[in-house]
């Protein structure tokens, strides 16, 4: 099995040595370089083409965000899935980083078993992070202002698809999505699947955004999901 190629970037060393030596111990994964800065991370990654780079937001120079918008908007960058690390009291950034691309969040205080889970799940595309932090997420900042979608954008869908998109901004992963609707696994991936290439969306995150920015779904709504 190929090894998942990961990045690290934050400006603290010591968090940079312990994400690489909780890698280095598993199977499957090999660090490929650390950067201290957005403008170093944006540099390891057209250089190296990691399967996954895992930003911290606030660091010197280019911050996280920045990096992250800058590898998003790079179409030769398309197959790297940006990892945000976060410890939850951004307030707006973490809305804007996953408004601009971000795959998934990683929480400074996890245990090691969910990070590893986190960066497998992001490097594989399967979903956006545990549904437990996704809620955790949209409660905490999916409510506040931010430009609005037309909800005409979603005309493309048919009902079911509708149907994926809200459970998809709930926070439910494909299994959970198809347990709900008594559908296979399968068939809920190739629903996500078709919602992704259906509204122009780069991953799982996006289609969070655009259920929350068309006024599909609201806080309240997921939060009984």
């Amino acid at each position: 099995m190929t090894a998942v190629r990961v990045a690290l970037a934050d400006d603290q060393q010591l968090v940079r040595a312990g994400l690489r030596v909780l890698l280095e111990t598993e199977d499957g994964f090999a660090v490929v370089g650390e950067a201290a800065d957005g403008e170093q991370a944006v540099a390891l990654v057209r250089a190296e083409r990691p399967d996954v780079v895992v930003m911290d937001v606030r660091m010197p120079g280019v911050d996280g965000l920045t990096a992250l918008e800058t590898i998003v908007a790079d179409p030769a960058l398309a197959a790297t899935a940006v990892l945000v690390l976060t410890t939850f009291d951004l307030d707006e950034y973490v809305y804007r980083a996953l408004r601009g691309g971000a795959a998934g969040f990683l929480l400074k205080d996890a245990e090691p078993a969910d990070l590893v889970r986190a960066i497998a799940l992001v490097a594989r595309g399967d979903a956006l992070l545990a549904p437990a932090v996704t809620r955790r997420l949209i409660a905490e900042f999916a409510g506040r202002p931010q430009p609005l979608v037309p909800a005409a954008r979603l005309d493309v869908l048919t009902r079911r698809e509708r149907e994926v998109l809200a459970l998809v901004g709930g926070g439910l992963t494909n299994d959970e999505i198809a347990g709900r609707l008594v559908i296979s696994p399968a068939t809920a991936r190739t629903h996500v699947g078709r919602l992704l290439t259906k509204l122009d969306a780069r991953d799982r995150a996006q289609l969070v955004v655009i259920a929350y920015e068309t006024g599909l779904i609201t806080p309240r709504c997921a939060a009984r999901r």
